[in-house]
């Protein structure tokens, strides 16, 4: 096939116009590359909803031409929705040691880590997917083991930044490899997609080892038993609150499963070092002094399950909050998150605890973020230097605060795209332009269930959740269509039924007359019965009540 007939397609099936769930998708004519397979957590309004996953039904249709999936690093929002995605796409992954090691236990757990292809790259490693080639670079993040990815393709080369910032005094040392990033720039890039996620935050992202510092300086001030809630993913931090432990002789127990594994397989990748017997078991914290305790925990974001907000609850089986407590939260909550944060935070308070977090810190900040603000994007691009530009990994007004930090570094507006998930850039003989749309949207996940909760289950539950359900009971006979027994009406949060009694007999009376009704009409379809109850019952009770309760009629014949 000639360069002129060739195109290559970049678009997002999750991660741009959104928090999370982040998966991208390169295409060369037959040759697919997915890079992440992330999730979300689900909005406030998808009741019962465990995680969100990107909608795959396009690589399914074609999944003669998936090549592999690149993962850029450990996070939930990257790594989350694989072992959904393996199952139904048995491809091969990529991912450096610490991101493998974190996808190897989840996919161990799903019962299909035998049957995945897994191998091991390194930011010196180049392979070859079909007619895409891809090579890697070192970024800054706070999870270790973070990679941007430039991909050759016939139409010139593109890059993935994934999640970035610039720290030029690293926890780990290892530096991003800036040197890299100007090579790839000079050799002429066709395309950069890069995090969007600071692109609203002036200036420069802080270094991570400015929060040890932080850290350290409230382990020496406090007096009583020292929580510190963090992602069970923050490596570098984790790192250095067992630094502020060992200096202050103080012996660390673990809440929370997530924080267990992570922490295990740090330890066993060698990405978290610490001295022999500085680990203890929970049930040997009440044993020791309070000076010498230190418990690190999940629950920064305030979750209702999590180890830090049990605590806070006292309904933890193995940590209770004492007064003289310190409670370090490590992080700034997600957007949505503010409120669950911010109740945890009272509390603990409440629990007689002193509360560290954000900027709140005896000498400095205890949370810095893992992505560039202005600064570092406008560096990013300068380096890359690219002819067309792609923000991702944000919400909306990100994605376009991004785009004008690129004009302003020399980006022509025109050569800048603004994705929704499903949207597509075409690029043939050099020049982009948008294609066609592809499938996208949410998957949820719900227990076992993928995808068998929709929005017609979601807005049931919502129904139910405000107004509650009745259920009518009737049984008819068969020959005559008369009402045999019944109507029996069921009230489940909606009235409490011994204070509404009058209003329940006005309501069977109701589902009486209607039937009844119905049978002198001839009208015997249950679907229409049904239907006729329904509506009669539902403007009584909302004539009485302005409220709108979930009816289920069950009519039975004998």
């Amino acid at each position: 096939m000639s360069k002129s007939q060739q195109r290559v397609l970049i678009f997002a099936l999750g991660g741009v116009g959104e928090i999370g769930k982040n998966m991208y998708v390169i295409q060369s004519d037959d040759d697919i590359v997915v890079v992440d397979a992330g999730l979300k957590f689900p909005e406030e309004e998808m009741l019962g909803i465990d995680m969100v996953i990107p909608d795959i039904t396009y690589l399914e249709e074609n999944r003669d031409k998936v090549r592999g999936i690149i993962i850029t690093h450990g996070h939930e929002d990257h790594i989350g929705g694989l072992s959904y995605v393996l199952k139904h796409l048995n491809v091969p992954v990529y991912a450096t040691k610490l991101t493998l090691g974190l996808i190897e236990a989840k996919l161990k757990e799903a019962g299909i880590l035998n049957e995945t292809k897994r191998h091991l790259i390194t930011n010196r490693s180049e392979i070859q997917l079909g007619s895409i080639k891809a090579s890697f670079f070192h970024v800054n993040h706070s999870i270790p083991d973070s990679v941007g990815i430039c991909f050759e393709t016939p139409e010139g080369y593109i890059v993935h930044t994934g999640d970035f910032k610039f720290d030029q005094t690293p926890v780990s040392g290892q530096a991003a490899d800036i040197a890299k990033m100007a090579e790839i720039g000079e050799r002429g890039v066709l395309c950069l997609l890069s995090d969007s996620t600071n692109a609203e935050r002036p200036g420069f992202t802080g270094s991570e080892r400015s929060v040890g510092e932080a850290i350290k300086e409230a382990f020496r001030k406090a007096d009583g038993r020292i929580i510190v809630s963090t992602f069970a993913s923050n490596i570098h931090r984790i790192q250095q609150v067992l630094d502020a432990a060992v200096l202050n002789n103080r012996k660390v127990a673990i809440a929370g499963r997530s924080m267990v594994n992570v922490i295990n397989i740090s330890l066993e990748l060698g990405y978290l070092h610490a001295p022999e017997g500085l680990f203890v078991e929970a049930d040997e914290i009440n044993k020791l002094p309070a000076e010498q305790v230190v418990v690190i925990s999940t629950g920064s974001q305030g979750e209702p399950m999590s180890a830090l907000t049990r605590m806070a609850r006292s309904a933890h089986r193995k940590f209770e909050i004492l007064p003289g407590d310190t409670v370090i939260i490590a992080a700034t909550p997600i957007p949505g998150n503010e409120k669950y944060v911010a109740r945890t935070i009272d509390q603990l308070y409440r629990a007689g605890a002193e509360v560290i977090y954000g900027g709140h810190g005896p000498n400095g900040t205890v949370h810095v973020s893992g992505h560039g603000s202005q600064e570092e994007l406008r560096l990013m691009l300068n380096l890359i230097r690219p002819k067309y530009f792609i923000p991702i990994h944000g919400e909306y007004r990100m994605l376009r605060m991004h785009a004008i930090l690129a004009e302003q570094v020399g980006v022509p507006p025109e050569n800048i795209f603004l994705l929704d998930n499903g949207d597509t850039v075409e690029i043939s003989g050099g020049k982009a332009r948008f294609g066609p749309k592809v499938p996208s949207g949410n998957v949820l996940i719900d227990g076992l269930g993928v995808g068998d909760v929709g929005n017609i289950v979601l807005r049931d539950r919502k129904l139910l959740s405000q107004d509650g359900i009745l259920v009518v009971v009737v049984t008819l006979s068969k020959q005559n269509g008369t009402i045999l027994s019944g109507p029996d009406i069921i009230s489940r949060g909606f009235v409490y039924v011994r204070e509404s009694e009058t209003l329940l007999e006005e309501a069977n009376r109701i589902v009486t007359q209607t039937l009844e009704k119905c049978m002198e009409e001839n009208v015997n379809e249950w679907s229409s019965l049904k239907n006729n109850v329904k509506d009669a019952l539902g403007r009584f009770l909302y004539d009485q009540t302005k409220r709108r309760p979930m009816i289920l009629p069950i009519i039975m014949e004998v």
